[in-house]
């Protein structure tokens, strides 16, 4: 394990050009890394268990596996294997970037730098090291490199082409690197200085261009506008108590879930007309209340259209576990029980019952309209990547919030291939007793249907318009047109917003 201590890297366009050339001839790629380590070690890598990788690299005499020891697994390196997986940089230059440290006729890591991939592109990102690599609770300035929260909000991040982006909080820039792929500009802010750092440090290494601003959450973009923003801001629920150290990359400095909500409230300044923002965020679940209503208060008077999907719901004592554990420190310590009642404590005080964990799209109406506003509860599993799905779903959003019932009814409609029908039957009953429309992508909605409804969607192909199939669907069924009208309307607005009918 390192006992170098933590750093940041150093700008030098020079030896950062070597490093890079280096990575790319040394074959350090997320498809290199995975091939060397194989499916054992790789799963027990996600889950820090770090021994199987240990085992594999130490048997493998390649670059790949001495940058994996290295920067990857934390382990002291001897020089003349490092001069071999970074040949031009050398170790003089890692040394000089900050990236690594000499120790007797070792080599130890003061920063983590690993492959990362996604979207069809591959880059590199330098982050602090994990605790699995130093052995030791984070520091409190601690920068995260590609964790799940970055890849589950780039995943669901909509990639419309755009002229300008932002990334609140970007830390090591994980999610501006995603933008370049279809933003012209980018600006990222974040807090913390040392993960500016990072991420001038990664914005070079994978030669794209930031507009880099320190500052907290909006403070740096005061009166400027965005086609999309995203924002994995720091919205841990902390105590503001001395029992629980406070991460500059999960802890906003808020009382509960103040963050988020402030955030929420204070976007719709800075979206350009038509602009997207897209963020991660926990809500706080007080007893008697639903997580919609929360939720909901903090949209109230923005003027934004908003479509929240609630992934994940704790109780307050496993939220209590899992973050006590993020930092570091493990059940049965002194510090980690002292945290845990700590956060105990901070939930009993306002009463809360459960806590939340979700995605908000928000959204400003290019048009003078009243906004819309759709609390979803998905914890099942949705389609990977999201962002297509996203796309898909607020623009249909967008479309039925403008468009009156009548457009809907003169519009065609079809049903994707992914969308199918099942009927269940009791036993020795000639007609169904549930009849449910199933979609296999996105967020995999299962909608019940009615005999109305799933005579409509027999019919939904892309041919007839909605108006032209109540009349036919009133007479076979002998039912009032009228009435078929509304639920076939109402049916449709249900299902088109998620791409159940298009």
């Amino acid at each position: 394990m390192s006992s170098a201590t933590s750093g940041s890297p150093r700008i030098d366009d020079a030896l950062v050009a070597r490093l890079r050339d280096d990575l790319t001839t040394s074959g350090f790629t997320v498809t290199e890394v995975s091939e060397l380590l194989g499916p054992l070690a790789g799963a027990a890598l996600a889950r820090e268990q770090t021994l199987p990788a240990r085992r594999v690299a130490l048997a493998v005499d390649s670059p790949v596996a001495t940058l994996v020891r290295l920067f990857t697994l934390g382990d002291p390196v001897d020089v003349a294997e490092v001069e071999r997986a970074l040949p031009t940089l050398r170790v003089s230059g890692a040394v000089a970037l900050g990236l690594v440290a000499e120790e007797g006729d070792a080599v130890v890591a003061r920063v983590d730098v690993r492959p990362y991939a996604a979207d069809d592109r591959s880059w590199w990102v330098a982050s602090d090291l994990a605790e699995l690599a130093t052995g030791r609770p984070v520091l409190d300035d601690h920068v995260l490199g590609v964790g799940g929260a970055s890849t589950t909000l780039a995943a669901w991040t909509v990639r419309n082409p755009v002229r300008r982006a932002l990334d609140i909080g970007t830390g090591s820039g994980v999610q501006a690197l995603h933008l370049g792929e279809h933003a012209e500009s980018i600006t990222v802010t974040d807090l913390s200085a040392r993960a500016l750092a990072f991420a001038r440090f990664n914005a070079l290494l994978n030669e794209v261009t930031w507009d880099v601003r320190q500052g907290s959450m909006l403070d740096p973009i005061a009166g400027e506008r965005f086609d999309l923003v995203v924002s994995n801001p720091p919205f841990v629920i902390t105590p503001r108590s001395g029992e629980i150290p406070l991460f500059e990359y999960r802890d906003g400095g808020r009382a509960g879930d103040a963050v988020v909500a402030d955030l929420v409230r204070g976007l719709g300044e800075h979206l350009e007309p038509g602009g997207v923002a897209q963020l991660l965020g926990n809500w706080e679940i007080p007893a008697g209340t639903t997580w919609t209503e929360r939720v909901s208060s903090w949209l109230d008077g923005t003027g934004l259209d908003a479509w929240v999907v609630q992934r994940e719901v704790q109780d307050p004592a496993e939220y209590a576990e899992t973050w006590a554990r993020d930092g570091g420190h493990h059940p049965g310590t002194a510090d980690f029980d002292a945290m845990y009642a700590a956060w105990l404590d901070d939930f009993a005080s306002r009463d809360v019952e459960s806590i939340g964990f979700g995605i908000i799209t928000l959204h400003r109406p290019a048009v003078e309209r009243e906004p819309f506003l759709d609390l979803m509860d998905v914890r099942t599993p949705v389609a990977t990547p999201m962002g297509e799905a996203v796309r898909v779903g607020l623009e249909a959003r967008v479309w039925l919030a403008e468009h009156s019932d009548d457009e809907v009814l003169d519009r065609v409609w079809s049903a994707p291939q992914d969308v199918t029908e099942e009927r269940h039957t009791r036993p020795g009953s000639a007609d169904p007793s549930v009849i449910v429309a199933r979609q296999g992508g996105g967020l995999g909605r299962v909608i019940p249907l009615t005999t109305v409804t799933a005579a409509y969607l027999s019919v939904a192909d892309g041919e007839l318009t909605p108006r032209q199939a109540v009349g036919a669907i009133a007479g076979i069924l002998d039912l009032d047109a009228a009435e078929v009208e509304r639920e076939v309307v109402t049916f449709i607005r249900d299902a088109a917003k998620d791409g159940l009918l298009v």
